[in-house]
C-alpha cells in the first residue's frame, strides 16, 4: 500500500506539523494552517503576512492593551 499522507505546513513560516502544533483557520473561503508561534503575528500584525496570506492587508490588527 502507498502512503498518501499530506504534510501540513504553517503558511507564514513553513514549520511542519512535526515541528510545531498547527491550527486550521478558515479565512475568505479557504482553510489555512498556522503554527502556534505564528498565531500572534496573525492576531496583532497581520500585515506581516502579506504575500503569504491572500487578503492579509484587509485584516485589522487586534488592539493590544495591557
Amino acid at each position: 500500500m502507498e502512503n498518501n499522507t499530506v504534510e501540513y505546513r504553517c503558511l507564514n513560516c513553513g514549520n511542519s506539523e512535526m515541528k510545531a502544533p498547527l491550527v486550521a483557520v478558515r479565512y475568505a473561503g479557504e482553510q489555512i494552517w498556522i503554527c502556534s508561534p505564528c498565531m500572534p503575528v496573525l492576531i496583532h500584525k497581520p500585515e506581516q503576512m502579506i504575500g503569504a496570506l491572500k487578503g492579509a492587508d484587509k485584516i485589522p490588527p487586534s488592539p493590544h492593551e495591557h
